[in-house]
């Protein structure tokens, strides 16, 4: 049995605080996919990762984004879209020991889509091939984005206006990724691998993974056009969504629950962490669980660990 996570961290450093190692160590994962690091290497928490294996890309935005991929054994090769990645080896990772290891280029992976080029150095997207399985694991972290400029009103947003600068990002993101995800899927089917993408999407895919999916058709995340760009990822011969697959017609699980006010102790939450997996993989995923945090205090991040066990040896 292959146990794989994925969890938006929100910043290591604040889960780590909140529960994020007593967590880590009692789930018995093996695979574990990480996004929103936030952290250079000097300051990841000493012993934080435990016995895993860590491949991590921090990106060069001070206290921004960040993947990683935690593994039982090293990987067999990492791939990242800049050009240096992490590999802090168990157990005896410390901030005194950071000048003990170099970051390693990766290896060679499908030539980047012009879209995502601006993004290369940000700390968004690692993947790697596991030592115990015939599979590729990919982590990411995708732009929250925002509205299109005609949906844009002061005051009703958080952030303000801004033409549709965000929604462009964003947008564009989404068009190179799609080219990128089938080039990576493919590389992986020649390195005679499955493929599995984790991360959050930041985008909810259907009425079942948003509450008030009616009202939530002009929010950035359940735009019709980022849907339908999911809609393009999946299919018998592309990738199946794992948590849906085993829960076609639940609501939920929800990933995700707003700090705000009440939205997490009324679960009115969004289900924006993925397991997109190709066919032969998903076909082998057995149970699907969010790891929702019992109260509000015992959160450790925004969002909740997604795990899914595969049965594959």
């Amino acid at each position: 049995m292959l146990r794989v996570a994925t969890f938006n961290v929100n910043g290591i450093r604040a889960a780590q605080r909140r529960g994020f190692e007593p967590w880590l160590t009692a789930r018995g994962c093996d695979v574990v996919a990480l996004q929103e690091v936030r952290a250079p290497v000097a300051a990841l928490p000493e012993g934080v990762f435990g016995a895993y294996h860590v491949a991590y890309d921090p990106g060069t935005l001070p206290g921004r984004n960040g993947v990683a991929v935690l593994t039982r054994r090293p990987p067999v090769a990492v791939r990242s879209w800049g050009s240096q990645v992490w590999d802090l080896p168990p157990s005896d990772w410390s901030p005194s020991a950071a000048h003990d290891h170099v970051a390693q280029a990766p290896a060679a992976g499908p030539p980047l889509a012009r879209e995502l080029r601006e993004f290369a150095s940000h700390g968004r997207y690692l993947e790697v091939d596991l030592a115990d399985a015939p599979v590729t694991v990919a982590s990411l972290y995708l732009p929250k984005g925002g509205l299109p400029a005609h949906l844009q009103r002061p005051g009703s947003t958080r952030e303000p206006p801004d033409g549709g600068a965000r929604y462009a990002r964003k947008m564009a993101f989404l068009r190179g990724f799609g080219r990128q995800l089938t080039a990576a899927r493919r590389a992986a089917r020649t390195r005679g691998r499955d493929f599995l993408l984790l991360g959050d999407l930041n985008v909810a895919h259907t009425p079942f993974d948003v509450v008030g999916w009616r009202a939530r058709q002009r929010s950035e995340g359940f735009l019709p056009e980022e849907r339908e760009w999911i809609d393009g990822l999946l299919g018998p011969r592309r990738l199946v969504d794992v948590v849906r697959s085993l829960n076609p017609q639940a609501q939920g699980p929800y990933s995700w629950w707003s700090w705000l006010g009440t939205c997490f102790e009324d679960d009115t939450g969004w289900r924006i962490g993925y397991h997109l997996a190709t066919p032969g993989l998903a076909r082998t995923a057995v149970r699907a669980t969010v790891d929702r945090e019992p109260t509000r205090a015992d959160r450790m991040s925004d969002h909740a660990p997604v795990v899914v066990d595969y049965a594959v040896r």
